[in-house]
Parts: structure tokens; sequence; C-alpha cells
């Protein structure tokens, strides 16, 4: 039996299960044995490159498109954060679409353009990301966390969503809504685009659950982190087995508020509840310091990712840990390609279980 959906059919993969995206971490090796393993692989959006730590984000990214490619002649896709605070956020997608374009295997192969954290219609929006649109098979998507925002994503021509709930790692939406609610929200309201469900997911039975309600495949962060072809360090790996679903806690981040796992940095850390909140510390920071060079952001920047690098460098104490609540269903570190091959078993096993209700 294999799985058939609306995302097989759009990007030609053998599986509908995408590794989520992971900013601001690298994950290329990740995406090599997800495209490798038939599903489809995501570059992050990341200030980091194969052969070191580069601050210009352009540059990272090429590097690693040109990385991925080499490696894989599975599908993948490229992950860009559209926040007000990316640095040359348009440049980045003109700068990607033009690298794209100039290399044909990678115009073949990477057919998922991701945006996340800010503007869905940024990308599309992008004269060179049209051009790129006009001239090869890539979809846009968007991430989705809450259905206001589904909404806007549908309203800029997205040719898909990445609807993500509350459970995920990473950074959440102040709505606080769970991944299933969520799904049937959009659904709902959306029943026609196409949809990757993401957040909380780690077994066939999740899976069987996400396709049984709308969506055409599903996207794994904490199960990929936990598998021996993830570039995180060990320490950051062995997080996971042991830990239960409560181990995680929403704190404040730089895009709103952010599930961690529970160590001394994200104990630390305070908690903006509500997006007025966040807003108003944010323009209180901008009155207190009313002009702030590039050359001053790049360096707090800097200084942002060395902390955050600490955990995936293996200081799992002193570093953010960013899990989802599914780390409590996941109980050991395995390949890539056993871990899809054993999603894809349970959830057809729970699939042909659950047709036989149907009288």
């Amino acid at each position: 039996m294999t799985l058939k959906t609306n995302i097989t059919e759009m990007f030609g993969v053998k599986h509908p299960i995408a590794n989520a995206a992971m900013g601001p971490f690298r994950t290329t090796e990740m995406a090599i044995a997800v495209a490798e393993a038939g599903g489809l692989g995501m570059i992050s959006h990341a200030n980091q490159s194969m052969d070191g730590r580069e601050i210009d984000a352009i540059v990272a990214m090429k590097k690693n498109l040109d990385y991925v490619v080499e490696h894989t002649d599975g599908i993948f896709g490229f992950n860009i954060r559209t926040s007000r605070n990316t640095i040359n956020c348009d440049n980045l997608i003109s700068e990607t679409a033009k690298h794209i374009m100039g290399n044909p295997k990678l115009k073949e192969q990477c057919l998922y353009a991701l945006t996340s954290a800010g503007s869905a219609s940024r990308m599309p929006q992008n004269k060179d990301f049209q051009k790129l649109r006009e001239n090869s098979q890539v979809k846009h998507f968007h991430v989705a966390p809450a259905l206001w925002l589904a909404d806007k994503c549908v309203a800029a021509g997205c040719d898909g969503l990445v609807v993500t709930g509350f459970e995920g790692g990473g950074h959440q939406s102040y709505e606080k809504v769970g991944g299933i609610v969520l799904l049937q929200q959009v659904q709902q309201k959306h029943p026609d685009i196409p949809k990757i469900a993401c957040g909380g997911y780690a077994t066939g039975d999740g899976m069987a659950a996400a396709l049984s309600i709308g969506a055409g495949g599903i996207a794994m962060g904490s199960r990929f982190i936990a598998s021996k072809d993830a570039e995180f360090h060990e320490n950051y790996k062995n997080v996971i087995p042991p830990a239960k679903a409560q181990d995680t806690i929403v704190r404040t981040g730089g895009l709103g508020t952010i599930r961690l796992w529970k160590n001394k940095f994200s104990l630390a850390k305070g908690l903006v509840k509500t997006k007025e909140e966040k807003m108003a510390e944010e323009q209180a920071l901008r009155d207190h310091r009313t002009v702030i060079s590039q050359e001053e952001l790049r360096e707090e920047l800097r200084r942002d990712a060395i902390a955050g690098f600490a955990a995936y460098e293996g200081d799992v104490e002193n570093g953010y840990v960013l899990l989802g609540q599914s780390i409590g269903i996941i109980n050991k570190i395995e390949s890539i390609s056993d871990i899809i091959e054993n999603v894809i078993k349970g959830a057809e096993k729970a699939l042909k279980k659950a047709i036989t209700y149907v009288g």
C-alpha cells in the first residue's frame, strides 16, 4: 500500500512527509536524508553553512542549496522567515530565487518554497520569485499557526499551508490552538488548499489522524532531530528519548512565544503573554534606541546566534533547546529512513483499521 495524497502528487515524492523548518539551525544533512528516503527535505533559514558559521544568510543559503543538490536526487525545499526583523529579507528571497534559476538541477529538485514567521505575501510579490514560479514547478507554502493567518495565506495566493499546532517546538502563535483543532478549523474554511500538518507528529497513528481530517502530509521536527542523520549534537538528540511531553515550556522568543525544553536557559526566561505585550516591548526598545545600524543589528544577531548554537553544539543547559510535546512519544534515536518507513507503515495500518468502521 502506498499513501497517495495531494502533497505526493504536487511534489512528485514517494512519501507525504517533510522535515520541519528549524531555523536558526542548519538542517542540510537532515534534508538530504529525508529526500533520499522519499520524503520532502527542508533547508532551514540559517546563518550557518556547511563550511562554518556565516553571518550572511544569503551566503549560507546558497551554499546549503548547492550542498544538498549535490548529495541527493530527491525533492527538497527551503525556508525563509519573512519577519520584519529579518535582515534584507527581500534581497534574500531574490538571491535565493536567482540562484535556483541559475542551476538546472536545483530548478528541477528544489520545488518547495516555505515562508514563515511573517507576511505570506512577501515572497509571491517578489519579482525574482515570480520569475522562478513562472519557469519552474516550485510551490509556495506558508506556515499558518492560527486560522486568521491561514485566511491571509489563502488571500496571498499561496499554493499550500503548513498548519502548525501549539504542541510544536520553536515559535508558536499567541492563539495557543492545538493542531487537531486548528487543522479542522482550516479544513472547514479552506477545504481545497493543500495542507501539511505540523506540531505534535511523530508516529503513524498521528499521521493517519492528520490525513483523515484534511492534511495531505505531515512535517516533523523533534522526531527527525532524534535521528542518526541529523547534524544536531548528540547531547541535543539524547534529551529526547527519556523526555516526557510535560518537559517543554513556552517562553518569549525573538518572534513571539516559543516552545523550549525545560533547562537552565529556558527556565530563566520570561513570558510575554500576548501579541500586544510583545509589540509594546519592541516599541519601547525602538523608542529607547531610535537609530540602530545594520552593523549593530548584525552584531546583535551574532551574539544571539552564539547563545542559540550553544545547545546545537552540545551545551543543552545554557542554550535554547527547541523541542515540541511530541518528545513524549519518541522512544529512541533511529535513522531517518527507518523513521519514515515506520511512520508510513503505522499510518497504513491505522487507516486500514479505520476503514473497517465504515459499514
